[in-house]
């Protein structure tokens, strides 16, 4: 299996570690400059890496179908397994996106003692009406406009990210996919970030999160939709670079 990826600021050896878990069609390209302009503004070191599938690691094979639990996968197989390649032997800091952030939730969950803290920016934790009209649109768009060249700027394989990505949320059982449950093992800071205007998800993801992890720090950004490292990455940058900050000091 090969993984791509890269470091931002390595030799702020004595600096935070932030590692940076894509959306569900993203990479370590699909990011562009985010990484480095938080890293820059905190002082952090980074790491960017592409999952499985993605970007320029290891496409999906064409039989290859995600299950229901594809994100637990990740979180519990995949990412320790790629920290432990990588020789990591300190607690980072996760800033997940969208899938990535559901994935960073459930790591967190599942290894409570392992991570420093987490930044979720429009995650999932359970699957919406609209979430599901919203990747069938990006079917049809995919199979009748330009997208998989779009996509394959960002990705050895466009097919590869897409489809793996788009089947498993628009395959009918995964509508009860549902991780609500799991987030109270949390016990490290939690920032649940989300545009007001996203196009993928409500508010209720982030409240939700809230309501699982009371000490979780709600940021809902007006004029925003599902990707508030673009649409308001001053905001965002803003907002993590203080929440790291302040819980830093208090992190063993």
């Amino acid at each position: 299996m090969r993984i791509e990826y890269v470091r931002i600021a390595p030799e702020r050896t004595n600096a935070p570690l932030v590692v940076f878990l894509h959306e569900g069609l993203g990479s370590v390209a699909m990011w562009k400059d985010f990484p480095q302009q938080l890293c820059d503004a905190g002082g952090y070191r980074g790491l960017v890496f592409s999952r499985p599938a993605y970007g320029r690691s290891t496409p999906r094979d064409e039989d290859e179908h995600w299950d229901v639990d594809f994100m637990h996968r990740q979180a519990c197989e995949v990412l320790p397994a790629f920290f432990n390649a990588i020789h990591l032997q300190e607690k980072p800091w996760l800033f997940g996106h969208s899938d990535g952030g559901s994935i960073a939730l459930l790591y967190a969950a599942q290894f409570p003692h392992a991570v420093a803290g987490i930044v979720v920016v429009a995650p999932h934790i359970f699957v919406e009406d609209v979430t599901v009209a919203n990747i069938e649109e990006a079917r049809q768009a995919y199979l009748s406009t330009d997208l998989p060249q779009r996509l394959g700027k960002y990705h050895d394989s466009a097919d590869s990210a897409f489809w793996g990505w788009n089947r498993i949320w628009l395959h009918p059982p995964f509508r009860r996919w549902n991780i609500e449950a799991e987030l109270g093992a949390i016990r490290c800071p939690v920032l649940a970030m989300q545009g007001v205007d996203d196009e993928y998800g409500t508010l209720e993801q982030i409240q939700g999160i809230a309501r699982q992890v009371p000490a979780t720090q709600l940021v809902e950004l007006p004029d925003c939709g599902h990707s508030p490292h673009r649409d308001q990455p001053e905001k965002a940058i803003v907002s993590a670079v203080t929440f790291i900050d302040l819980h830093r000091s208090s992190t063993p």
